[in-house]
């Protein structure tokens, strides 16, 4: 499907969203879909036009213990509203280094919003990078949801 920052692919596992996948605008579109993915296409549709649409997907979400306790925290966080890897890690009882694996480990972003999450002294990174493309990414998501 198309996004303003390229394009996302979704891989469904039993009719629920297991992965999104952001991919470079040229990435060829799939056309072997059903009813869920669409309803997925649906959603994603939804937030790229009003940030403060709430995803209700069935998930398929495979992590370790740790990795799916801070991804249940990502998605209590509001559209526009950032928190840093340690207030995060603070709330887990856990470190800031084990936050930014579990949102590099995340399998659905977006819908799990590992890009609210951001360091102390800046925007952090995103998808397992600092720099290039995956960084315009946040940059643009936080940008539409108006993040302070």
């Amino acid at each position: 499907m198309p996004a303003p920052f390229g394009a996302l692919g979704v891989v469904m596992r039993d009719d629920r969203l297991a992965t999104i996948t952001l991919l470079p605008r040229a990435a060829d579109p799939f056309t072997r879909h059903g009813r869920a993915v669409a309803e997925v296409c649906r959603q994603m549709q939804a937030y790229l036009k009003d940030p403060r649409f709430e995803f209700d997907l069935p998930l398929a979400l495979t992590g370790t213990v740790h990795q799916r306790k801070v991804w249940r925290m990502l998605r209590r966080l509001t559209p526009g509203n950032l928190v840093t890897y340690g207030d995060l890690a603070r709330r887990l009882h856990t470190s800031a280094r084990a936050v930014g694996g579990a949102c590099r480990a995340n399998p659905v972003p977006l819908v799990v919003p590992c890009h609210r999450v951001v360091a102390k002294s800046g925007v952090g990174g995103f998808m397992g990078a600092t720099s290039g493309p995956e960084m315009a990414i946040k940059q643009w998501l936080l940008d539409h949801e108006g993040a302070r």
